[in-house]
C-alpha cells in the first residue's frame, strides 16, 4: 500500500461524496456552472486537444516509433488476441454501447443539431454524429493515455500509475509529493467516473427488469441491485485479472456477438449492412471537417450537449480505462498496441452503432413506429428493451441484453477496483484480496450514497470538469513520449551492432557452436565459469577507475549473469547473459522435433539483442561488454 495515495484518497473522496449527498442541488449548481463555462469558453481547446491525440496516435503507429515494444525487446504479449480484444471492448466501450446504441441514434434522428428532425437526412446525420462520438476519436484518447504508461511503465521499469506519464517532465520528482498527487487526482476521477455510471446503470438494469416482470421501478430495489453487482465484482476481483475479469469479458464478448447478429438477421439484413457500410464512408469522408467543426457560424447548444461532453467524458474516464489497457498490453508492439487498441474495437463499436441505430431509425422512418421514438426521448434507459420488443424473439433478445448490462457493469466494477488498487498500491496488482476488495466496496457506496441522495449528476459534472485539467497533462506527456521514443531509437541505432567473433582460424569451433543444443545446466556452467569471472574482471577495472560496477548472478533455467556500471549523472548501464530456452528445429539440426536447448543471450536495459555468446572466451566477453558500454557512454554524451 502507498499510504501517501491511499489514505488521502479516501478521505477526498469521502468529503467529495458528503458535499454531494448533502447539498446535492448547490453541489450541482456550482459543478454544473462550471461545466457551462468550459463548454462556453473552452470548447475550441477540447476540440484541438483530441485532433492532436489522434494525430499524435497515427504518427507514432506509421513510423519507425512503432517498431518498438511496451516492454524488453525480448518480451512478448501476456494475453492472445482474443482475450486482449474481449478486455478492451468490456473496460473501454461495453456499457455504452447497450445504453446509447438505440437511444442516441434516435434521438440525433428526431433532434438533429441543424435541419428538420425525422427526415432521411436527418436519419443519415444521425449516423454520422453517432459514428463520430464513438469512433476513432474516443478509442485515441484511451489508447494515448495507455501508451504512455504502458511505455514508461514496461520499458522504463516505473510504476504502472499514473504519475509515470509525468516523468519526462518532472524527472525523479514522480517519486515524491507531487507523484501521489497526481495518483490521488487519477483515484478520485476514476472513483467518481465509475459511481456514477454504477449508479446510472442501474437504472437501465432495474427498467429492464420492469420491462420483463412486475418488479417496481425504487431506489430500494436500485440499491440491492448495485449490492449485487458488486458483490459479483468483489469475487471476481478477488480471482484475479486472468481468472475473473477476463473470463467475463470472453463471456460479455460472446453474448455481444449473438445479440448483434440477433439484431442484424431478425430486422432488415440487407438495408442495414448497406446503411451500416454507407454511414461508415461518410464518417471517414468527414472526418477532418467534423472533428474541427465548432458551428461557429450556426450556433447551436447541440454542441456543448453532445460532442464536448463526450470528449470530456472520455478524457475524465481514460485515466481508469488507460491504465487498464496498459495492464493487458505489454509485450506489444506500438504499432501492434494502435492498430489492435483502436482500430479492432472501433470497428466493432461502429458496427455495433450501425446496426442497432440503423435498425431503430429504419422502423421510425420507413415502417411507421413513431411511439418508440417517443418512448426513447423519454426513457433513454429503456430505450435498448423497447426497440428489441418490435424484433422477432423479443423476449429472448431483452433476456440476453439484460444479462449483458449487468456482466458489463461487473467488468467495469472489477476493472476499476483493480485500476483503484494499483494507483493506491505503487502501480501492483499482486495486492492482499482484503485490499483489492475495499476498492470494489467503495464504488458501491458511494454509488449508493448519492443515488439515494440524488447527488449522481454533481459528481457525474466534477468529473467531467477534471477533464481540463487532466488535459493540459496528458499534452505534456504526448510530448515527453515523443522525446523518449526518439532517444528510443536513437539508442536502438547505436547498439545495433555485430557482435564480437571467434580468433581467424577457429571455424571449426564456431560451427560447433552453432550446431550445438546445450541444456540449462551446460549455460549456467558457461555462466559460471567464464562469464561471471569476466564480468568480475572488467568490474574490478572499472572501480578501481573510481567507477561504480557490480556483478550479480542468478542460477536456474533462466539464471543470469549480470553487469550493472553506475556513472554519475547517467542512466545505469545494465549488461546481462541471459539463459534463455528455445525449441530446436529438427530439419536443420538433425535432433529430435521439438526439442528444448538453450543458450546464453547478450541482453541490455531495452532487452534481449538476440545473439549467442556461449563458447565465447572471458576476453571475448569483456570485449562485448566493454562495446556496448562505449556506445552507451557515446550516446548520454551526444545527447548532452
Amino acid at each position: 500500500m502507498d499510504a501517501w495515495v491511499f489514505w488521502p484518497s479516501l478521505l477526498l473522496l469521502a468529503a467529495l461524496v458528503a458535499t454531494a449527498a448533502f447539498a446535492p442541488q448547490a453541489s450541482s449548481d456550482v459543478f454544473q456552472q462550471l461545466q457551462d463555462a468550459i463548454i462556453r469558453y473552452a470548447s475550441w481547446y477540447y476540440v484541438l486537444v483530441v485532433a492532436v491525440i489522434l494525430l499524435s496516435i497515427v504518427i507514432l503507429s506509421v513510423t519507425r516509433f512503432g517498431d518498438i515494444k511496451l516492454g524488453p525487446d525480448h518480451s512478448v504479449p501476456d494475453y492472445s488476441l482474443p482475450s486482449w480484444f474481449a478486455m478492451l471492448f468490456a473496460a473501454g466501450m461495453g456499457i455504452g454501447l447497450m445504453f446509447f446504441g438505440v437511444a442516441e441514434p434516435v434521438m440525433h434522428f428526431l433532434q438533429p443539431p441543424l435541419g428538420e428532425g425525422g427526415t432521411v437526412a436527418a436519419a443519415r446525420q444521425a449516423m454520422q454524429l453517432t459514428f463520430f462520438h464513438w469512433g476513432l476519436h474516443a478509442w485515441g484518447i484511451y489508447a494515448i493515455v495507455a501508451l504512455v504508461l504502458a511505455y514508461f511503465a514496461f520499458r522504463h521499469a516505473l510504476p504502472l500509475t499514473l504519475r509515470s506519464a509525468f516523468y519526462p517532465l518532472v524527472g525523479e520528482r514522480i517519486h515524491g509529493p507531487f507523484g501521489a498527487a497526481v495518483d490521488v487526482f487519477a483515484i478520485l476521477c476514476t472513483s467518481c467516473g465509475i459511481a456514477t455510471s454504477l449508479g446510472y446503470g442501474v437504472l437501465q438494469i432495474n427498467g429492464g427488469l420492469a420491462y420483463l416482470t412486475d418488479i417496481e421501478v425504487s431506489s430500494g430495489v436500485q440499491v440491492a441491485l448495485i449490492c449485487g453487482i458488486m458483490v459479483l465484482a468483489g469475487i471476481s476481483v478477488a480471482l484475479g485479472l486472468d481468472t475473473g475479469i477476463r473470463r467475463l469479458s470472453e463471456l460479455n464478448l460472446l453474448l455481444a456477438l449473438l445479440l448483434l447478429g440477433g439484431v442484424l438477421f431478425a430486422g432488415p439484413t440487407v438495408t442495414l449492412l448497406q446503411s451500416s457500410i454507407q454511414s461508415l464512408g461518410v464518417y471517414v469522408g468527414d472526418l477532418v471537417a467534423k472533428t474541427f467543426n465548432l458551428y461557429a457560424y450556426e450556433p447551436t447548444d447541440w454542441l456543448g450537449g453532445w460532442t464536448i461532453f463526450y470528449w470530456g467524458w472520455w478524457l475524465s474516464w481514460s485515466p481508469f480505462v488507460g491504465l487498464f489497457i496498459a495492464r493487458i498490453s505489454r509485450g506489444r508492439t506500438i504499432r501492434e498496441f494502435v492498430l489492435g487498441a483502436m482500430i479492432v474495437p472501433c470497428g466493432f463499436t461502429l458496427l455495433w452503432m450501425g446496426i442497432f441505430g440503423n435498425s431503430a431509425i429504419e422502423l421510425i422512418l420507413h415502417e411507421g413506429q413513431a411511439a418508440l421514438g417517443e418512448g426513447v426521448l423519454a426513457s433513454q434507459s429503456q430505450a435498448l428493451f423497447q426497440f428489441l420488443e418490435y424484433l422477432p424473439g423479443s423476449r429472448v433478445l431483452i433476456i440476453m441484453s439484460l444479462v449483458m448490462v449487468v456482466v458489463f457493469f461487473v467488468t467495469s466494477a472489477d476493472s476499476g477496483a483493480m485500476v483503484l488498487n494499483m494507483l493506491s498500491a505503487h502501480g501492483r496488482d499482486d495486492t492482499p484480496v482484503l485490499q483489492r476488495l475495499i476498492w470494489a466496496a467503495v464504488i458501491g457506496v458511494i454509488a449508493i450514497v448519492l443515488l439515494l441522495a440524488g447527488g449522481l449528476a454533481a459528481l457525474q459534472t466534477a468529473a467531467i470538469a477534471s477533464a481540463l485539467p487532466f488535459s493540459v497533462a496528458l499534452l505534456g506527456g504526448i510530448w515527453g513520449l515523443a522525446r523518449a521514443l526518439r532517444l528510443d531509437v536513437a539508442q536502438r541505432d547505436l547498439h545495433n551492432v555485430v557482435p564480437v567473433v571467434q580468433e581467424p582460424g577457429s571455424w571449426r569451433g564456431r560451427l560447433n557452436a552453432l550446431l550445438a543444443q546445450p541444456g540449462d545446466a551446460e549455460v549456467n556452467r558457461f555462466q559460471r565459469d567464464i562469464v561471471a569471472p569476466a564480468l568480475q574482471q572488467f568490474a574490478e577495472a572499472l572501480r578501481e577507475r573510481g567507477v561504480g560496477a557490480r556483478v550479480d548472478a542468478a542460477t536456474g533455467e533462466r539464471g543470469r549473469v549480470g553487469l550493472t556500471i553506475a556513472v554519475a549523472g547517467e542512466p545505469e548501464f545494465r549488461y546481462e547473459v541471459v539463459c534463455r530456452p528455445h525449441v530446436s528445429s529438427s530439419a536443420t539440426v538433425g535432433q529430435e522435433a521439438d526439442r528444448v536447448f538453450h543458450r546464453a543471450e547478450v541482453h541490455l536495459h531495452q532487452g534481449g539483442q538476440d545473439y549467442d555468446v556461449m563458447g565465447w572466451s572471458r576476453e571475448q566477453i569483456i570485449h562485448d561488454a566493454l562495446g556496448h558500454f562505449e556506445r552507451h557512454q557515446q550516446f548520454y554524451r551526444a545527447l548532452h
